[in-house]
This record gives structure tokens, sequence and C-alpha cells, in this order.
């Protein structure tokens, strides 16, 4: 152990001397001389314990003794010149550490150095004075406006308490107590980030450094303590490579997750603000990863820098139509203008420019010599004149927004790396934005679509009056010669005449309709005798007969009256009788029955019924809602599986000149209507397509003559 012990001792104290020599390399000013005094110091304190050990001579003890009194002079200096006093008068506690440093001096120098109350003294005046030099660097560092100053001596006063406490445990060799060399480990440590701390003007870079060099350092004490557990339990020195064999495996096994562990609790507890902030963005960039609108992207964006609790104030703006100005979006915190002009902000917008961030608070280091400019520039930003100002970029680098955040509780707040990760969070919101635009293209796009499918079924549906119309026309025209024969009919003509203008006015509210489609309506639903509905619809498609079609009707005499827009009806009416034509060649029978029922088809909610379904009709119970079925069956081929699955699907057809909005349209008035629609197939058998709508309220029952069943006229 004592060879070990020489051993360690001395390599540090090469290490406490590169230090050293480094530091000097780097800086001249005050503090950079001190620490190097301190880690030359430091190097000879552990040289002369290693040589102590190895040439077993009396004048290396009375020259590490020597070495612990003038430490910890050197410390308080340094320690104090880490944080500089608004005082520039020497401390109180400089003055008693001189005070107390010559007495000591003399003690390690007298003969009686090596007794019990000489080396009591000179343990507690270590123990003391260093321990009071570490509370002032903590306390001047809490009292620090700066963020970055207050993690920087927050992380140096841990890993300097606890190389501190390792290594005065040294001291129990002078009781006879030796234990492993872990304070001069940990002094070296403390000297190496001290001296990053000390070279960088911020601790920017030092939190990523010092946080893999902890987890390095728990990680090689955990691999030594497996190693020494193998050793002690399982074998000696005899069969150190087969321990080592072993540690090796079993560490490589736990790697990974004690890695992950350690890593998480060391960042958790030495860089809590840190963390937070890591958590927060990571959090933020994935729940920005699934938005596409400016709004949700702004509430996101305020309410997770609100929640990372590093962010004060925070304000989003984006750049107008004519990119002369940018506009507020969204704010919080202190109040943000309204409106930055483009030409009073330019000096910063040339620096986001070529840069995805820019400090407003570090303007007066600029190295351009634009600092005035810059300042009056920041001015234009009221409140947030000494934010951080991040760039959201297009694509082609073009500045379209920017985000400006600030912590107005100190100085500092945002190290590089923290600002870096809150340009990663810009970066995201130009991608949210981007999306935007794309997506507002797309539903432009899909707006211009469905134009463009409304105009296909406009023509749809037009064409289906303008059949009626021609057809009564020619009828009208056949008249006419027989008129002029003798052989008219007056009362023919004038139901022709009826039924031109009765389709003529359909044709112009369709046509309104289509127009109108951004705002759907429901038509003028009344109380609608569907018998005498269905049979004036059936006497206008009779005018498009041909040899070998039968068109029959088969209506149930006390069918209830259904609430629906009379001419809505009378479409769903035609567009399936013509679709059954259609699929027989014109060849066939198409029938056209009603019914009540008094249950509904699968698929029908109570909710939709509406209050017609609260009453029953005159025939039905009180408390039983009342339905009317209306059903076109064809004998036509059938409709195959494949097809019949998007039947209603707008914009399908199998007819080379089908607009495929037919049934569609039919299927968005019957439930709107509070209905159903469905369809039964079989091959080879025909098609029925069954209509069930709610009974209306207080409905009187549909007279109807005695025939069931009323063919088409052939004349």
């Amino acid at each position: 152990m004592l060879e070990l012990r020489a051993r360690t001792t001395l390599f540090c104290a090469v290490l406490a001397l590169a230090i050293a020599l480094s530091m000097l390399l780097r800086g001249r000013r005050s503090v950079h001389w001190l620490f190097a005094a301190f880690s030359l110091c430091v190097s000879f304190w552990y040289a002369s314990q290693s040589l102590e050990k190895l040439v077993q001579s009396h004048v290396w003890v009375r020259a590490t003794a020597v070495l612990t009194v003038i430490l910890p002079q050197f410390a308080v200096h340094l320690f104090q010149a880490v944080v500089p006093s608004e005082k520039p008068h020497t401390s109180r506690l400089s003055r008693a550490a001189t005070i107390l440093g010559i007495p000591m001096l003399a003690i390690v120098l007298s003969p009686y150095h090596e007794a019990p109350i000489s080396l009591g003294l000179v343990y507690s005046y270590v123990v003391g004075l260093l321990g009071a030099a570490l509370y002032t660097l903590a306390v001047r560092g809490q009292a620090n406006p700066s963020r970055a100053v207050r993690d920087r001596v927050r992380f140096l006063g841990v890993v300097g308490a606890l190389s501190m406490t390792f290594t005065l445990a040294d001291f129990l060799s002078y009781l006879g107590v030796y234990l492993p060399p872990i304070g001069a480990v940990l002094a070296i440590l403390f000297l190496f980030v001290l001296a990053e701390s000390l070279t960088r003007p911020r601790l920017a870079d030092l939190y990523e450094m010092a946080g893999r060099l902890m987890v390095s350092t728990a990680l090689a004490f955990c691999l030594a303590g497996i190693f020494y557990v193998f050793v002690r339990f399982i074998g000696g020195f005899n069969t150190m490579y087969l321990n080592a064999v072993l540690a090796a495996i079993v560490f490589l096994v736990l790697f990974e997750p004690l890695q992950g562990e350690v890593e998480k609790r060391i960042h958790q507890f030495f860089f809590r603000e840190r963390y937070d902030l890591e958590t927060s963005v990571a959090d933020l960039r994935r729940r920005l990863s699934h938005v596409f609108q400016i709004d949700e992207m702004r509430e996101l964006l305020l309410a997770g820098l609100e929640r990372s609790h590093r962010v004060t104030s925070c304000a989003i703006y984006l750049r107008d139509q004519e990119g002369s100005g940018f506009d507020l979006t969204g704010s919080s915190g202190v109040g943000a203008p309204t409106r930055i002009e483009a030409l009073a902000a330019r000096p910063i917008l040339d620096r986001l420019e070529k840069n995805p961030s820019l400090s407003l608070e570090e303007i007066s280091r600029d190295e351009d010599g634009n600092a005035a400019l810059l300042t009056a520039a920041a001015a234009t930003l009221g409140a947030l004149k000494s934010c951080i100002v991040l760039a959201v970029r297009t694509d082609e680098g073009e500045v379209m927004g920017l985000v400006c955040v600030a912590d107005d509780r100190v100085r500092d707040a945002f190290t590089p790396e923290e600002v870096a990760l809150l340009e990663t969070v810009a970066a995201q919101a130009a991608i949210v934005i981007a999306n935007s635009r794309v997506y507002s293209r797309m539903k432009e796009r899909d707006r211009l679509a469905a134009l463009g499918a409304m105009a296909a079924g406009l023509a749809h549906e037009v064409k289906n009056p303008l059949g009626a119309i021609k057809g009564a026309a020619q009828l009208l025209e056949e008249l006419d010669v027989e008129k002029a024969h003798g052989t008219s009919s007056t009362d023919t003509s004038k139901e022709f005449i009826g039924i031109i203008l009765e389709e003529v006015n359909r044709l112009d509210r369709v046509v309104e309709s289509f127009l109108d489609y951004a705002r759907p309506h429901a038509g003028n639903p009344i109380p609608l005798d569907v018998n005498a509905a269905i049979k004036r619809t059936v006497q206008i498609l009779s005018s498009q007969e041909s040899e070998g079609l039968d068109l029959r009707l088969e209506l149930t005499e006390d069918v209830p009256r259904a609430k629906i827009d009379p001419e809505q009806f009378r479409q769903v009416v035609i567009n399936l009788v013509q679709n059954a034509i259609q699929a027989m060649d014109g060849r066939g029978t198409v029938t056209v029955a009603t019914a009540r029922r008094r249950v509904p088809r699968a698929g029908w909610s109570q909710t939709t019924a509406g209050p017609s379904s609260e009453r029953s009709a005159a025939a039905g119970r009180a408390d039983e809602p009342q339905f009317v079925e209306v059903s076109v069956r064809d004998t036509g081929p059938g409709i195959p599986q494949k097809v019949l699955r998007n039947l209603f699907i707008p914009f399908f057809t199998t007819k080379e000149q089908g607009t495929g909005l037919g049934l569609a349209i039919s299927q968005s008035i019957v439930q709107n209507a509070g209905g159903t629609i469905d369809v039964q197939t079989q091959s080879g058998s025909g098609t029925r397509f069954s209509i069930v709508l709610p009974a209306a309220q207080d409905t009187l029952m549909t007279p109807l003559p005695t025939s069931a069943s009323i063919p088409v006229p052939t004349g």
C-alpha cells in the first residue's frame, strides 16, 4: 500500500506541474499567476510525500510539513480571485490566513512538529482555512448576478469539497491509517476543472466536458471496485489475469445502463437548470414535429419555454407579406412591441443572416465595431433589448421570423450550449411554418379540386331536369302537330308546360345550392307526402321510357309523412331510378315502393331521428317511433363486391361519362334528414336501394288510390 501511494502521489505531482505550466502558457492575469502558484504548491506537496516514502529521508518530511502550511494560503487568495469582490481591499479571511500561517510555520519548523498537539493544530489550521476559502467562494458565487458564474462556482465548490475531504483523509497516515490515494486523484481533477473554468470566459463548454469527466470518473471507480472485489474475494495476484478478464466482462455488461444512469443523476444534481432546459426543449421539439398550424405552434412554443423555468419573457414575430417588418404573433412575460420595422432592426437582421442567433446582451463586445448600431437596433425591442434573438429561417436562408427569449432575473442567463439548444427550437418552428404554408397550399388545391368536382356534379345534376324538360318539350311539339290536325288535348299541354316550369325552377335551385356549397344547406324540410312526391317524380321520368322498360310503383297507403326537403327527396329518387335504368341498359323492371317501419335498419341512431321519432303515427303506439321506407329495386345484373365497397364514395364511378357524385349526394341528403340509405345486391338477381326516414311530427297518413301498381304510360 505504501509503494502504491508513493507512486500515485508522484504521478499526481507531475500532472499538477503540467497543469500549472499550461495555465502560464494560456494567460498572464493575476488569477492565472495565483493558480500557477497553487498548482506548483500542490505538485511539490505530492512530490515531497512521494519522495518521503521512497527515499525515507527526514528532509522530505519537513518539506511536506512546510508545504502543508503554505498550501491553504495560496488556496485562500486563489478562491477569492476566482470571483472578485466589489470591494478592492484585502478581505478579512486573507488577513486571518496570514496571521495564522506564521505560528503554524513556526510549529512545523520546530523540533516538536511530530507531537500530537502540533499535528492537531496544523490539521485544524488546514481544514479551517480550506473550508473557509470554499465557503467564501460559494457565497460570492451565489451573490453574483450572472447565472454562468453561479453554475461555475457551484460546480467548483462540489468538486473542491470532495477533493479536500479525501485529501485531508490522507493525514490519517500520521496516525497509522493508510487509505487509497483517492484524494490525490480528486485534487488533480479539481485543478483541471478549475484551470478550464479560469481560461474560458464562461462555463459554457465546461458543462459537457465536466459532465463527461465526472461520468468517466464514476465509471472508473466502479470498474476499480469490481476489480477489487474479484482480487479480494476470488483470488490474489496469482490469478490477476483471470480476475481482470472477469471484472472486464462484468463491467461491459453493466456499462451501458450504468453510464446512462450515472450521467442522468450527475446532470440532475450538478446541472439541474441545464437538465430541465434540455428536457423541456426535447419535449417541445417532439410536440412541434406533429404541428401544422402556426397558431398551435405559437401556443406550444410559449408554453414549452415557460415550462422550462429558464425563460421569463418570450416573443414570437413573423415577417409580414410586404417584407417591411415583423408582426408580433405571441408573447409572454414583459410587454413586447407589436411590430419590429425591418429598417430599424437592420443591424440585427444582418447579423442573423450569418448566425442563427444573437445575444443583445453581448453586443458591447462587438468585434466589428458596430456596437452602437446594434445597441440602437436593440432599443426597438423595448423591454427585450437584452434578449437572445433566434432566427427562424426558410430553406433558402431568409429570415422569416424571430423568437426573442430572455431571463430578466440574471445576467448572462444562457450559455452558448443553451443558446444552441434554443436554436434547435427555432429551427423546428421554421419547419412548422414551412409545413403550414405547404398545408395551406394543399388545402387551397383541395378547395379548387372540390370546386371542379362540384362543377362536374353540377353538370350531372343539371342534366336530369334538362332531360325532363327536353322530353316534355318534345311531347308538346307532338301535341302541336296533333293540334294542327285537330286531335290535341289542351289539358295534356298544360300538364307538360307545368312540368317544364317546375323543372326549370328545380334546376335553378340545384345550381344555387352547388354554387353555395361552402355553406351546407339542409333545404326546406317539411312534412312531405312521400307517395305523392314519388308519383310526381315517376311521372317526370316516364318521358325517358323506352321499349322493354317497365317502371312500377308499389306504394303503401298508410305511410306517415317524412320531414325532408321535397326537391332534395325528388333528387334522390331520380338518382336511384336513373342508376337502376342504366344498370339494366334500359331493359327490365324498376320498382319504387314505400312501406311503414317501426324498427330501423342497422346503423340507425335514435339521436339522429330528431323530434319526429318521439311520437308515433296514428297507426302505431304512442311511445313507438315511426319510419318511412322508400325502396328502389331493379332486375339488373347486380353490383360486384369490389364496386359495392366504394359505392357511396364521392367521385367513384364505373360509368365512362359519370362523375360519381349521384349516390354520394343522395347519401348526404338522406343523412341530413336524419335517415339512412343502404343497398342489398345479389349477382344476377338485381339490386335494391332502401331509404329509411324518420316520420315527421304530427303527421297525416298519405291517402292512396286503390291501385297499388301504376304502369308507365306507353303513349
